[in-house]
């Protein structure tokens, strides 16, 4: 497994997360656990973008991972 992939396999994971977060915060009634659960989403957006910044650095870095991937 290349590096490009094990990336994808964390940005899934953290987009996963970040939804889950995001869904929890609205199924909850209780305001503290609401706040909380935002931040959580935030930072777990806050991870998703700086993934998705490293995968736009390896492909453009690294063209053979482009080949694997088409």
């Amino acid at each position: 497994m290349t590096i490009a992939n094990k990336v994808e396999q964390a940005l899934a994971s953290a987009k996963s997360l970040e939804a889950n977060l995001q869904t929890f915060g609205l199924d909850t009634n209780n305001q503290q656990a609401k706040q909380t659960f935002q931040q959580l989403q935030q930072s777990a957006n806050d991870t998703v973008k700086a993934l998705e910044q490293r995968l736009q650095e390896i492909r453009t870095e690294e063209p053979q991972y482009n080949q694997v991937q088409q």
